[in-house]
């Protein structure tokens, strides 16, 4: 399954992974990559549908959106909101954080998106790869 892959926005979400803002870069280093969040690989920048997600784990469903300051306004915060009741009826969950949390308070970040994982996580995380390492042993 693709996962509601939309490859007409392939190359826009290549440009956008090649230009994440500050905010957006500290989530993935600190937060998301490297399989850092309890086991689970994220992926950034994924065209779902007609949008282009910051973060998502496909495993669990779960999206993570940084929203920078250009959403404060009345036309963004209703957008974000269609947006986000679009993503659920495909069966993803959102979960926000401005980009001035993510700069200020990274480890609340990482604890909030760790607690969910723990509490709606149907799968269980990937065991760790077993790269150079002896599976049978004679």
């Amino acid at each position: 399954m693709n996962n509601y892959y939309n490859k007409k926005l392939r190359t826009l979400a290549n440009v956008n992974r090649n230009n994440m803002t500050k905010s957006e870069a500290c989530m993935w280093k600190y937060v998301l990559s490297k399989r850092q969040m309890r086991g689970y690989q994220f992926i950034r920048q994924r065209p779902i549908d007609n949008y282009i997600v910051d973060f998502v784990c496909l495993p669990l469903k779960l999206i993570v959106e940084v929203d920078g300051i250009t959403l404060e306004t009345e036309s963004a915060f209703q957008y974000d909101n269609q947006r986000d009741q679009d993503l659920k009826e495909l069966g993803f969950t959102t979960l926000r954080f401005s980009a001035w949390e993510v700069l200020n308070r990274i480890d609340d970040v990482s604890f909030t998106i760790g607690k969910w994982i723990e509490e709606y996580a149907i799968v269980p995380p990937p065991k760790p790869r077993q790269r150079g390492k002896l599976l049978c042993q004679f």
